[in-house]
């Protein structure tokens, strides 16, 4: 159930087609459905504005299948699945519609959102090989219409390349800094942006980056004010922060 389909009920209390108690029946049964082995959260579209989003990684692809397909039979037009193996594709696209980006391993069941062009999130890499994270960010920001303008390899190993982009910067509602290595990118953007700066430390980097716990705790010590970082590779966290941020 979403915002749409509580207006709906509450509509129809209103011209008398439903009665309170039933409109509370309504309500009330379907606080999630059961699957088995998914309870699948019905009413978070109404408490939070948004459905649940399916995290793929250790579920199976009849596990991914079942459980979108059933959020679209209850009402959702768009489904997110992150994380999502390029193994299960075909067969979860021979069952209901889906989208899938390989490189940020990002699946839409059912209708692709329309790009938009409500705020400006910019989505900022340090290099090329931190554009999976980076890109898992941005599909996640324009699934909740968003408008997203990546910055890709703007890292401070060539930090000329990160300047010739300060009036992109200056511009932005929120910006999303992805980084591996020792992270700085997120420090450096933070002291230039008068917005606010979501960290995203990758994994990316040689054995002292230790799977980028070095680059979260850079990111985590930075002195920039108004930098926030999210976990290690959560793209996700940070795309779905991001667009809460730009639609206050």
């Amino acid at each position: 159930m979403n915002k749409d389909d509580l207006k709906n009920i509450l509509e129809q209390v209103s011209s008398g087609e439903l009665s309170p108690d039933d409109a509370l029946l309504k309500i009330n049964t379907e606080p999630y459905k059961d699957l088995g082995f998914a309870k699948i959260d019905t009413q978070r579209g109404v408490r939070k504005g948004t459905a649940e989003v399916i995290y793929g990684a250790g579920k199976t692809k009849e596990q991914i299948c079942e459980i979108a397909s059933s959020m679209l039979e209850s009402g959702e037009r768009s489904v997110l699945i992150t994380k999502m193996d390029r193994d299960f594709v075909d067969y979860v696209k021979e069952r209901i519609p889906l989208f899938y980006d390989s490189m940020s391993k990002i699946g839409i069941a059912g209708e692709k959102p329309k790009k938009s062009e409500f705020g400006k999130i910019v989505i900022a890499a340090a290099g090329t090989s931190d554009i999976p994270v980076a890109e898992e960010a941005a599909l996640t920001a324009e699934f909740y219409s968003n408008n997203v303008v990546r910055l890709y390899d703007v890292g401070v190993a060539g930090i000329h390349r990160l300047f010739d982009n300060v009036d992109t910067i200056a511009d932005a509602k929120v910006i999303v800094a992805v980084a591996g290595m020792e992270g700085a990118l997120a420090s450096v953007i933070g002291g230039i942006a008068s917005c606010p700066v979501i960290g995203v430390p990758t994994s990316v980097g040689y054995g002292a980056n230790f799977g980028g716990l070095s680059a979260l705790l850079s990111m985590l010590n930075s002195c920039a004010s108004g930098v926030s970082v999210v976990n290690i590779d959560n793209g996700f966290g940070a795309g779905y922060l991001a667009s809460m941020i730009n639609k206050i």
